[in-house]
């Protein structure tokens, strides 16, 4: 009776082992991560540092964090700051997805919120593409008493989805 009981408790044991084993030993294999850039070595658990490029470490290789944001909105004219005066000339250029019908929004504030010139600018080109489409508009505008305003150069956004607006916001001085 003593052989069978010890028996038992051999086969016990046994099985307590195969079982806290058997995970272990029947585990997939994790699947080989390659690292080529930033984000691939974010996506592997890379240790990101902040800094001037932000870089991610990971297995001793260092990646730097690539900026490459292209503005949806260029101007030649005004630039940030500039001193104007009626009539602005206002050049540049938009991605096509910012025009609807050929034409997207401008406004010209003054600093306390006063809308001094409100239109559409157009297209100076076919605005059906993502590329970049030439723009003028001459802005007539009567100041009076202000010294500030702002011009805003907006998506036309025809759908009303918010998720869809953005706006270009150029700060200037009146003359």
């Amino acid at each position: 009776m003593n052989k069978r009981i010890l028996q038992i408790i051999g086969l016990i044991v046994l099985v307590v082992i195969a079982v806290l084993l058997w995970p272990k030993l029947h585990k997939p294999p994790t699947p080989a991560v390659t690292v080529t850039d930033f984000s691939s070595c974010q996506d592997a658990g890379g240790v990101v540092a902040d800094g001037e490029p932000v870089t991610c470490t990971y297995q001793g290789q260092t990646y730097s964090e690539q900026s490459t944001l292209v503005p949806d909105v260029v101007l030649d004219s005004p630039q940030y700051g500039d001193l104007v005066k009626s009539p602005m000339s206002v050049v540049g250029k938009a991605r096509g997805t910012w025009f609807f019908e050929a034409t997207m929004p401008v406004v010209l504030k003054d600093d306390t919120g006063k809308v001094l010139f409100q239109g559409p600018i157009q297209a100076a080109g076919d605005w059906m593409t993502t590329d970049y489409v030439n723009f003028a508009l001459a802005i007539p505008f009567d100041p009076g008493q202000a010294q500030y305003g702002v011009l805003i150069i907006s998506k036309d956004n025809p759908s009303g989805d918010p998720t869809k607006d953005a706006s270009y916001a150029v700060p200037l001085r009146f003359k």
